[in-house]
């Protein structure tokens, strides 16, 4: 193996050993299989290639500072798939074989696993992907279910530094009592085009409204939406919104430390009394955001306003401190008083 270096780890694919897999047909899942086989095998009428029947996972597995490995919260993680799959009509595994298929794969690539002190992990990845041929759109019970992994450092590139978002005022993410609740790779497919004009003009982020009335904030395209308000954490209330397993943490440890939590709708104009905002997601954990911009035209360069909340690249002290709670449970310097370290012998 390719000797890796653990401080330069970005959010990318990188080929591991092992893939844990299983697959349901006729009514049952097939034995787990650990294999070291990168590729599966699919008929060209796969469900997934015409109508977009697949959704996915994102969790982390950590290297403890007393040696211990520890992945974050695996049976919230399986809650959210088993609800998403329901959504797409597909079958899904339960929260046992979810949390066992995941302890393979972490067990089965060891060796990626990064050690303690590199402030990285390794990137779980389960997929539950349609496979049988068909043409009508009606769900059937066919699925390969997957487990890959990849070690992972920052998602940006750098850990709790600011960055700049903006409001596309001609794309939406969601539309209203439609899938953007659920984890669906078609969810995601619609963001590429803006995140590259995005990307080309310094944004890291997009930043979402409602679809329907466009005066409410929803979410970012990568993560939830969190803002600081003196001793209080807000975060969206909407249906279409992602339900984040980080933001779910985040608003118990802002709970944990005295704060008032508040899940309501946020309108756009609420922006300008934030002291602090920030994206918050498996990936990340919190993407501080520096200043966001609205733009009628995405792919223009004129901007109707801006929302600035600190200097680019400083981190206010509220997201300091959520942070470095969360990241303290997660690699074991901190007490794990909410039991959300699920361990395992590696």
């Amino acid at each position: 193996m390719k000797q890796i270096d653990w401080n330069s780890l970005g959010f990318d694919a990188y080929r591991t050993r092992t893939v844990v897999l299983s697959h349901f047909k006729d009514g049952q899942w097939s034995p787990v299989e650990e294999t070291e086989t990168f590729s599966f095998t699919f008929d060209p009428f796969a469900q997934v290639f015409h109508y977009a029947i697949s959704c996915f996972e994102g969790l982390k597995a950590f290297r403890q500072k007393d040696g211990r490995a520890a992945i974050f919260r695996p049976e919230e993680n399986a809650a959210r798939m088993a609800r998403t799959a329901e959504y797409l009509g597909m079958p899904c595994p339960d929260k046992e074989m979810f949390i066992d298929m995941c302890e393979r794969c972490v067990k089965g690539n060891a060796e990626f696993l990064p050690p303690y002190g590199h402030q990285a992990s390794l990137y779980l990845r389960p997929l539950l992907v349609g496979m049988h041929p068909q043409m009508q759109l009606v769900p059937y019970p066919e699925a390969i279910f997957a487990v890959i992994c990849a070690p992972a450092g920052s998602y940006y590139g750098a850990h709790l530094k600011s960055c700049a978002a903006v409001i596309p005022g001609n794309y939406d993410r969601a539309a209203p009592k439609g899938s953007g609740s659920y984890k669906i790779g078609a969810n995601y497919a619609a963001t590429f085009k803006p995140y590259k004009f995005a990307h080309e003009q310094g944004y890291a982020e997009l930043l979402y409204l409602n679809s329907s009335t466009r005066e409410y904030i929803d979410e970012f395209g990568s993560s939830n939406f969190f803002g600081i308000k003196g001793n209080k954490y807000i975060t969206p209330l909407s249906d279409s919104v992602l339900p984040s397993i980080t933001n779910k943490t985040l608003q118990e440890v802002a709970a944990d430390f005295g704060m008032e939590v508040e899940k309501r709708p946020i309108r756009l104009e609420e922006l300008d009394s934030f002291e602090e905002v920030g994206g918050c997601g498996t990936a990340v954990v919190i993407t501080p955001i520096s200043h966001i911009d609205i733009k009628p035209v995405l792919e223009a360069p004129e901007v109707a306003r801006e929302f600035r909340f600190c200097p680019d690249g400083e981190v206010g002290p509220v997201s300091k401190k959520l942070y470095a709670r969360i990241t303290g449970i997660q690699f074991g310097e901190l007490e794990d008083t909410h039991g959300w370290c699920h361990y395992l012998d590696v």
